[in-house]
């Protein structure tokens, strides 16, 4: 289905001071089709391009208006306007064949495919990026949120002031950046930022830094426009997703093709359109129009400078332009849907009420070829320590775009809507929400400690948590108390940290719990936290031991993309149930360990940003490997036993452009030694022991075994494979698109000495467990539902025994 196109216009500051505004059609004579992208330009040098629809909307200064409008294949025409004419110009052009040099136009399509064929195989000799052994430049980016009608402040007190609500006194938010970019050749890219600003806040809220608006190059294969990935015009794929069509030819000293392109079909992952102008001589990019209709609408551009010395055309300024489309789609700059940062379309009665992002990029030192040294083991984006403390006069030193009054207005006024708002405390409790903390003052508490649910325990309460920076940058506090119900028992852990290094942010802690442990549970001590609000298989866990353990830790970031944590503990354990552990003719319900684990989670192709402070990922790249290992001691503060442990998790995903995705999760453990059942693994199984399927009802986990019972297996070697692949998600209703996800996983292992575990009965995986099923999820409030079924080897007699039918929930703020 054809879709609704705006004009591309180029924003300059004669837009902005122009009081004419033409609207009109460019349609073929005889036909009566509309011509889209047909060149539109006045005598004052305002220009516009048409939509598809062959619409446009071009300013000037004032009557009369000269207007001359091409088009490649037609004759050219030229019409005078002289007074104010309500109604929309509808103009006819006449077809004629021209030779573009020894190829009629009447096959232009022909003969754009071929020169953008020629185009891609021209790459590696028109990117920067390949054809230059390094270069460096600085930028200046203003990005601003503001709106496209007149709106009145008509008060001073911004309390109840919506920041989805813009004035034209000022935009909602603006923010300045200054930075050094840096490239070279088999290492890559680094940006230092020179200088920050942000109207309304004391500090940068760094995930700005780290979200791509738009891409910076448009030689790569996909095509960026806030994160979101699309097929580029000049990909290798491009041809198979792309009409082209030669509009036009300029003049000069460099003449370009000028080359419309547009999707085949409707294709979210190939939806761009717009025009190329290439080199006629190299077919080097010498301008961009790109444009994106739907849940948002969006046009960027890009312009190149020809630098003489290289013989190679290089961007000097970018532009994006973000509307409020079809959909109800909103952009979050800060980690979690605040009102801050967001564009969205939510004024029915107002249509034209539409908020937008407008983000400008200019590009200015170059230095091409440098024979500088460029050290990427460290963070892609580094901020300066002095970023955020900038004088005016440095930033005037740099500004290419000058501050205009409103924007000199943002400022104040932001700030005190900022402030009366309080939206830098509702930033700080969404980005601390997403981690599972709740920030009041110089204490986060603990949201996975206040009410939980287990066999074990009954209902669980408590509090606990941790101090943050405002209590202290070099030190932090940590505990929790917390009560079961059904054991009668009070569970707690103290613990503190000093920070030993910043730059490799660099952690000494020491802590002490009294609590319980899962049976067979194998935790990674560099895994990221991640929290939910639902904890499922919580619920259903019956088989845990006791445990008192006093640890210390040294947690460090070697570099961005390698993290580690050595700890060394020692533990009491008691069991809750009547399990034995038989040792050289010893029986053993209570024991002592010692261990010292060693810990590393390897990123190597994730991205990161280097605060004054900490590192943050601002991409994340896969594979992802994590590998650990523990020495059990026997005689070491009484221990008992001598055991080693060993685990291995990969975890690789592939985000396709057309938004399905497949992820894969291997994990290998290993364990020799005299080893209690306590300490040995199992595959994280979800269903509880109940008769039914129906009484098994619960929720489903991210990484669980939904048909595998609790106690069913344990291992001493274990390799378990997960396997999902989500689809497209279905386009059902702007609020309604759920997302279908197959699933297969798989397990192996075996257990030795099982004469050695008393009181309890459990089976090994020698012969591979296997189960598949499918989740549709995000069908309402982010519940979804979830069904899996068992086969292979241990497939049980009884049907319904091999099935799962569950809720699934994934929350997304």
């Amino acid at each position: 289905m054809q879709k609704k196109l705006f004009c591309l216009l180029f924003f300059t500051h004669f837009v902005l001071i122009s009081q004419v505004s033409i609207n009109g059609v460019i349609i073929d004579q005889n036909s009566k089709k509309p011509l889209s992208f047909a060149t539109v330009k006045t005598n004052d040098s305002s220009y516009a391009l048409t939509s598809v629809k062959g619409e446009f909307t071009i300013r000037c200064n004032t009557y009369p208006v000269r207007l001359t409008i091409s088009y490649l294949g037609y004759q050219k025409k030229t019409i005078i306007i002289t007074k104010k004419k309500p109604e929309k110009l509808s103009i006819e052009l006449v077809a004629q064949e021209e030779n573009l040099g020894a190829v009629k136009l009447k096959s232009s399509q022909n003969t754009a495919a071929k020169i953008i064929d020629k185009a891609i195989r021209n790459k590696k000799q028109n990117n920067p990026d390949k054809s230059l052994s390094s270069y460096s430049y600085k930028s200046y980016n203003k990005l601003k949120i503001t709106e496209d009608h007149q709106a009145h402040l008509k008060t001073n007190d911004t309390s109840n002031v919506d920041m989805e609500h813009l004035f034209n006194k000022a935009h909602s938010f603006l923010s300045e950046k200054i930075s050094l970019h840096q490239f070279k050749k088999n290492i890559g890219q680094k940006e230092t930022v020179l200088a920050t600003k942000m109207s309304g806040f004391k500090k940068p809220i760094y995930n700005i830094l780290g979200i791509k608006i738009q891409s910076n190059s448009l030689y790569d294969e996909d095509y960026t426009i806030f994160n979101n990935k699309y097929i580029a015009p000049l990909s290798k794929r491009a041809l198979k997703n792309y009409h082209y069509k030669v509009l036009d030819t300029t003049q000069g000293n460099t003449p370009a093709f000028v080359i419309l392109f547009q999707p085949r079909k409707s294709k979210n992952f190939a939806s761009l359109e717009g025009v190329l102008y290439l080199d006629i001589k190299t077919l080097a990019i010498q301008k961009a129009i790109i444009e994106l209709r739907g849940e948002l609408n969006v046009m960027a551009i890009h312009n190149f400078k020809y630098l003489t010395e290289k013989e190679s055309w290089f961007p000097t300024r970018q532009e994006i332009t973000i509307r409020p489309g079809n959909g109800r789609q909103k952009i979050s700059l800060f980690g979690g849907q605040i009102s801050v940062g967001r564009i969205g379309n939510n004024n029915k009665n107002n249509p034209k009420n539409n908020d937008f992002l407008i983000s400008t990029t200019d590009l200015f030192d170059i230095q091409l070829n440098e024979n500088k040294s460029l050290n990427l083991s460290q963070a892609t984006i580094k901020v300066d320590p002095l970023a955020n403390n900038r004088s005016e006069s440095y930033w005037n030193k740099y500004r290419t775009n000058a501050i205009t009054e409103k924007d000199l207005n943002s400022f104040p006024i932001v700030d005190s809507i900022v402030k009366a708002q309080n939206i830098e405390r509702r930033i700080d409790v969404i980005q601390s929400f997403n981690t599972g903390y709740y920030p009041v003052g110089f204490f986060n508490f603990d949201l996975t400690y206040p009410v939980k649910f287990n066999n074990y325990e009954g209902l669980r309460v408590g509090l606990g948590g941790k101090t943050n920076t405002k209590f202290s940058n070099r030190f932090r506090l940590e505990g929790y108390l917390v009560y079961g119900f059904r054991d009668s028992k009070f569970k707690h852990g103290v613990g503190g940290g000093i920070l030993l290094n910043k730059n490799s942010d660099s952690w000494l802690n020491i802590n002490y719990k009294d609590d319980v442990k899962e049976v067979g549970s194998f935790l990674y001590l560099t895994d990221r936290r991640v929290y939910s609000l639902f904890e499922p298989r919580l619920v259903n866990i019956d088989f845990y031991y006791k445990h008192k353990t006093w640890s210390t830790s040294l947690q460090q970031q070697i570099f961005p993309k390698l993290m580690s944590e050595t700890q060394f503990s020692i533990s009491d354990i008691d069991q809750t149930g009547g399990y034995r552990y038989i040792n050289n003719n010893t029986s053993f319900s209570s024991y002592k360990t010692s261990e010292v684990t060693i810990a590393l989670r390897w990123n190597p192709f994730s991205e990161f940003l280097k605060t004054p402070n900490q590192f943050k990922e601002i991409h994340e790249g896969y594979p992802k490997i994590t590998a650990q290992y523990t020495q059990g001691f026997k005689g070491i503060f009484d221990s008992d036993f001598e055991y080693r442990k060993i685990g291995l998790k990969a975890e690789y995903i592939i985000n396709r452009i057309n938004q399905s995705q497949t992820s894969f999760l291997l994990e290998a453990d290993y364990a020799s030694g005299n080893i209690p059942l306590t300490h040995l693994y199992h595959t994280y199984p979800n269903a509880p022991t109940k008769e039914t399927a129906l009484r098994r009802f619960s929720v489903a986990g991210r990484r669980t075994f939904e048909t595998m019972y609790f106690g069913e297996f344990f291992s001493d070697k274990l390799a378990t494979l997960q396997v999902k692949h989500r689809i497209k998600p279905i386009h059902i209703t702007n609020w309604l698109k759920p997302e279908l996800v197959f699933i297969s996983r798989y397990a192996i292992g075996e257990v030795s000495d099982t004469e050695k575990h008393q009181e309890v009965n459990f089976s090994s995986l020698q012969q591979g467990y296997q189960e598949s099923g499918l989740e549709i999820n995000k069908l309402f409030a982010g519940f979804g539902l979830s069904f899996a079924y068992r086969y292979g080897a241990y497939h049980l007699p009884e049907f319904e025994d091999n099935i799962s039918f569950k809720f699934t929930f994934y929350l997304k703020l």
